[in-house]
């Protein structure tokens, strides 16, 4: 009788098993979906923005053609409103429209919109410096402009440039000179040294799921990475140029509007995957704003304080 009872409950025991079994295999599919992270806030610590017109100034360290400086001078200038030049029918993501983000930023703290002004350009092909920088060689750099109280200076080194350290805990930084109301940021040039932390997605990552690299919108790895690097640390700039703006986090590892959403360009994205993108029909070149004379970049999700969200412009 045991034994017949046992036989009975032994299918119901497998069946059992198999149903646990699919619940595991369910669980661990929703796995590999996309994490949705828990809700975070950049907090506004009541400090300085920059606000306004903003003055941007550049010093350019090191060999630069005129079509690299071109498309960053471009990436500068489409931050600015171009719909007006671009008629009614237009309808393409604009680099102004990822920046809007930033004026909502300036609106929540009841400061005026912040305005891209192109300054002063400074060349120093010769490398006056020498080619091995370290950070505080950066801040010299940046004062040769003379940039006005309340401006900011891009300082750009090139392929062949070493700066302390780039590649190993960053691809660029902003600082500022708090007794001169003044503010830098620093970005190189990766290709050479290390375009597969720099200027991914446009590279093969160095580590993390090896996806193919996509195309880069203006032909230039280095520059393309260098747009994106840009983009993220100038959005940082504005929004906390002086430690006590908005930000999450301690001091020395604070999140900002762009370095919150790192590695997202487009809906969908996760490690490895940089999100749905536009694509160029003529160069397959993947991008997701549009800027003044036709340009195309990749520019990074922004934290968005209304929604809590990491933004993205596609």
């Amino acid at each position: 009788m045991g034994f017949y009872q046992l036989a009975k409950t032994i299918p119901l025991i497998i069946a059992l098993i198999y149903l646990s079994l699919a619940n595991v295999c369910l669980g661990a599919r929703k796995l590999t979906s996309l994490y949705q992270p828990p809700p975070m806030a950049l907090t506004y610590h009541k400090g300085a923005l920059l606000e306004g017109n903003l003055p941007v100034s550049i010093v350019w360290y090191g060999g630069f053609s005129p079509a690299q400086k071109s498309i960053i001078a471009d990436f500068l200038l489409s931050l600015n409103p171009q719909n007006e030049h671009l008629g009614s029918s237009f309808t393409e993501p604009l680099v102004s429209h990822w920046w809007n983000t930033i004026q909502t930023y300036m609106k929540i703290a009841s400061r005026k919109n912040a305005r891209i002004i192109l300054a002063y350009q400074v060349t120093d092909r010769n490398c006056s410096l020498g080619k091995i920088l370290k950070k505080y060689q950066i801040s010299r750099l940046a004062r040769r402009v003379h940039s006005k109280p309340g401006g900011l200076t891009l300082v750009l080194t090139a392929k062949d440039v070493a700066v302390e350290g780039f590649c190993m805990s960053n691809c660029g930084f902003h600082s500022s000179h708090a007794n001169e109301n003044s503010v830098f940021i620093w970005v190189g040039n990766s290709e050479t040294q290390c375009p597969g932390q720099c200027a991914w997605p446009f590279h093969q990552p160095i580590y993390g799921p090896q996806t193919a690299p996509l195309g880069a919108p203006n032909a230039d790895v280095g520059v393309d990475g260098m747009i994106i690097n840009i983009a993220s640390l100038l959005a940082g700039t504005v929004t906390n140029p002086y430690g006590k703006g908005y930000f999450l986090g301690s001091d020395g590892a604070q999140l900002e509007a762009a370095s919150a959403c790192s590695g997202v360009y487009g809906k969908g994205a996760y490690p490895g995957y940089a999100g749905e993108l536009l694509v160029d029909r003529t160069t397959g070149a993947s991008y997701n704003a549009q800027g003044v004379n036709g340009r195309k970049y990749l520019l990074p999700a922004l934290f968005d304080p209304v929604t809590s969200q990491c933004s993205t412009l596609v």
